[in-house]
């Protein structure tokens, strides 16, 4: 055991004010990573750029995020809890002041880059620290506040967004956002605690590279991929490189005494199914996410904001269920809400397959919650059940992978998706005997959701049947009826 660490009593460790200053960090870091999108015309008028080149705010926030949350495994175990925390916030404080003051689109950019490295580094934080302070019976109630978190920002985003854009200018989005990141490092200076155990390992930078190159270029091709150019050298090469890259990364780790990324996580089946469970999931999670704002816009002719309000129910709900599915998993484990929650989910997509142009907002809201309360029944009673079976020293490994699927599921759902939608679109119009109709034209855009929502579908029937085999986990610790120790790190 590292000589600098000491026994915790967690009787006397006060878990609830350490869970809210990491929640209000992670809070302030998304509801900011989403507040932006709708500024995107604004922002191409004021810097004179095109779509291509402003949309590089979204493509290099999460590129940077992808590569840096593999690499926090390694930097969890270097730098303390309140290290890491006030790192994470001080970069993202720094680049949202960048951001505020930018005279150029490049410096603005630059800012978000900042602003990402501070996101890259809270979630997998935010996710161990919860692990470490919480007993495995209590893991999904605090698990569930990261949910409500993680859905209830981005619900309120695009609409908190559009108000301010209305009234102010889009330097209002970072302008307000600065005093909650000051009072976030204020809080957690007071009720954060160093919670780690730091080991130290080497530091393979053969590793650090090949990662950046692997899960970069991964995130970067497919980002890149648009309206469905696949075609693109720019899009093949990165994907091709990225996969070159990982798979090298995989093999140098396995072969490692102390790797940067443990994998022998992947020997934990629960870990495994739970993995490949988010990864199927947040994939066709995405023909929502991004099908309905484009539906919305596009065909139904709603305003950015009127989109923005129309989808926060869902959001707000999905964040309010986030904690009740924790509890009942404390208590009853997650098959009785992974199962349900799948075939909920399932049922959802097949009715958005079924979209029409006549469609309501009311009904597009309904279908909407419909499928958040699913998602609440299925994530985060998911992944605490498959990080549950992990021993201690692998919880930096787990969150690390399992936030970086995130970010891969993420990319590769959004190019799969829009390119599925544009190819519908281009069929449509190639049968059409009027392609240059308005109405034909509305038409073959609703073909293009309806088949990619039909793929979701197939998706989310896979994600059912290996969701039949989640059951509730223990780590080799308890299952050898050997306490769980908790330790802390003398500052």
């Amino acid at each position: 055991m590292d000589t600098n660490a000491i026994e915790l009593d967690l009787s006397h460790l006060k878990r609830v004010p350490i869970l809210v200053a990491l929640l209000i960090g992670a809070f302030v870091m998304i509801l900011n990573e989403t507040l932006l999108n709708i500024a995107f015309p604004d922002l191409m008028i004021e810097f004179a750029i095109s779509a291509s080149t402003v949309q590089w705010l979204a493509t290099a926030y999460m590129l940077v995020v992808g590569i840096l949350v593999p690499v926090t495994a390694l930097l969890q175990q270097w730098f303390t809890t309140r290290q890491m925390f006030f790192g994470a916030m001080i970069l993202f404080l720094i680049g949202t002041l960048v951001c505020s003051i930018s005279p150029v689109f490049e410096v603005l950019l630059v800012g978000r880059i900042i602003q990402a490295l501070g996101t890259g580094l809270m979630m997998p934080v935010l996710m161990n620290t919860i692990l470490i302070i919480f007993p495995p019976g209590n893991r999904g109630a605090a698990m569930g506040m990261i949910g409500l978190v993680i859905m209830s920002a981005p619900a309120i985003g695009p609409a908190l967004s559009g108000l301010i854009i209305d009234s102010l200018n889009w330097r209002w989005l970072f302008y307000l956002v600065i005093p909650l990141a000051v009072f976030s490092i204020l809080f957690a200076s007071v009720y954060l605690k160093n919670v780690s155990q730091l080991t130290r390992p080497k530091v393979d930078f053969v590793s650090i590279i090949l990662s950046t190159i692997g899960f970069g270029g991964i995130v970067f091709g497919f980002s890149s991929v648009g309206d469905g150019s696949w075609t693109d050298p720019l899009v093949y090469w990165s994907i091709m490189i990225g996969v070159i890259a990982l798979i090298l990364f995989v093999w140098k780790q396995l072969h490692m005494k102390e790797p940067m990324l443990n994998l022998q996580a992947f020997r934990y089946p629960m870990f495994s199914l739970v993995i490949v469970l988010m990864l199927i999931v947040l994939m066709s999670l995405f023909s929502t996410i991004i099908m309905l704002p484009l539906f919305l816009i596009h065909v139904l002719g709603v305003s950015a904001l009127t989109a923005g309000l129309i989808l926060m129910p869902g959001g707000i709900i999905n964040g309010i269920l986030a904690p009740i599915s924790g509890i009942i998993f404390d208590k009853f484990g997650p098959k009785i809400l992974v199962i349900p929650g799948l075939i909920m989910f399932s049922v959802s997509l097949y009715l958005f397959s079924q979209i029409e142009s006549t469609w309501t907002s009311g009904y597009v809201i309904f279908l909407h919650v419909l499928m958040m309360i699913s998602i609440a029944m299925i994530m985060m009673p998911a992944q605490t059940a498959g990080l549950n079976q992990l021993p201690k020293n692998l919880y930096a490994h787990g969150t690390a992978i399992m936030n970086t699927i995130q970010q891969v599921s993420g990319a590769i759902g959004t190019a799969l998706f829009i390119s599925i939608m544009s190819s519908g679109t281009r069929d449509y119009l190639e049968l059409s005997s009027d392609p240059s109709n308005p109405v034909e034209l509305i038409e073959a855009q609703v073909y293009g959701f309806h088949i990619s929502f039909l793929i979701g579908v197939f998706f989310s029937i896979a994600a059912l049947v290996l969701g039949l085999f989640i059951k509730k986990t223990k780590s080799p610790s308890e299952e050898n009826k050997i306490p769980i120790k908790y330790n802390t790190v003398i500052e």
